[in-house]
């Protein structure tokens, strides 16, 4: 199927006005959301879980009226969950489906609650999804140097005949318009989300990082030396392929990068990596990882703990002194 783009030009200007934009939660998206949509012009405040402690004193530091979720809910046109995921389905069934008024609009950040079936909105309700294609600091960055992030926009159900423009009003808001604003649905962006982050982004780069720095110092090289080859040259290399695509890459570096990477590429992934991807996927598309994200959660999140200890003490020693080399980096961070 072709894709279809929206862009600012395709919004009604008047979808959001007149309407208060509840956003829950002030966090990585939370923040970004709040703060692009209230400098577009629309009339936002914030949901918290405890309005006087951590996000909800940061969003009030910021400007915005703070309510506990359920009294948010209860005032708002649009209600916007950029929330965790695993904390989603029992914030909604306490605090938000009881106080949704018929005829409202909802909407996600990520649609892995409404696809696995954690919730279920009401059928009188609009239900939509915004998911933005970066983290909240750069979704906020891009809006103020007056560009914007791309984002996928799905509508769940049409209560009303005006939840694509809600939601197209909503992402141009965010300054997804000035990029591009991709139709998909909450299935398609969810199970490739979760793949892009499972197998690639979050899981593959950073495991493949830290074996190819353990393969190094396991051989005698210097632990810094290490880190420059495995782990700082890595943003270089990504930057590239961001900016104009895999093939462009290979044209920027050195024929032997080129030809080494061929033949290294072809032997890292093998039949047998490309089996567990399928099966990482089946297991994103069947819900055995959603439940399993669910289970832990509600056990206290002993798994998540237990992946958190696991911290490579040299890897992340290394790092810390070669970013030291650069002041510019430790004033970032």
């Amino acid at each position: 199927m072709p894709m279809t783009v929206y862009t600012d030009m395709d919004c009604d200007p008047a979808a959001l006005q007149g309407k208060k934009i509840a956003i829950l939660g002030y966090g990585n998206q939370g923040h970004a959301h709040a703060l692009n949509l209230r400098d577009s012009g629309f009339d936002v405040i914030i949901g918290a879980r405890d309005p006087g402690q951590s996000s909800g004193a940061k969003a009030r530091d910021a400007g915005f009226m703070v309510l506990p979720f359920a009294e948010a809910v209860t005032i708002a046109d649009i209600v916007m969950m950029t929330l965790p995921d695993e904390v989603i389905p029992a914030i909604y069934e306490s605090a938000v489906a009881p106080f949704l008024r018929p005829g409202s609009a909802l909407g996600f950040a990520h649609g892995l609650a409404v696809h696995f079936g954690a919730i279920r909105p009401a059928e009188d309700v609009d239900l939509f999804l915004i998911g933005p294609k970066g983290a909240g600091r750069w979704l906020r960055a891009e809006y103020l140097a007056g560009r914007g992030l791309a984002c996928l926009i799905a509508v769940g159900h049409d209560a009303t005949g005006a939840t694509m423009q809600i939601a197209l009003g909503y992402a141009s808001g965010l300054g997804c318009g000035r990029a591009g604003m991709v139709e998909t649905s909450f299935r398609e962006e969810c199970e490739t989300d979760l793949f892009g982050e499972q197998a690639v982004l979050c899981g593959g780069i950073p495991a493949l990082i830290a074996a190819g720095y353990d393969t190094l110092i396991e051989a005698g090289y210097a632990p810094e030396v290490a880190y420059f080859e495995c782990v700082h040259e890595a943003k270089l290399v990504v930057d590239l392929m961001f900016e104009a695509g895999p093939e462009k890459m290979r044209q920027a570096i050195s024929n032997t990068a080129e030809y080494g990477g061929y033949l290294a590429g072809e032997a890292l992934v093998d039949d047998r990596m490309r089996q567990t991807m399928k099966t990482i996927l089946t297991e994103i598309q069947s819900g055995a990882f959603a439940q399993r994200l669910f289970d832990d959660t509600r056990k206290g999140s002993p798994d998540l703990m237990r992946f958190r200890a696991h911290r490579h003490d040299g890897l992340e020693a290394a790092g810390e002194r070669v970013r030291a080399l650069m002041p510019w980096l430790v004033e970032k961070g």
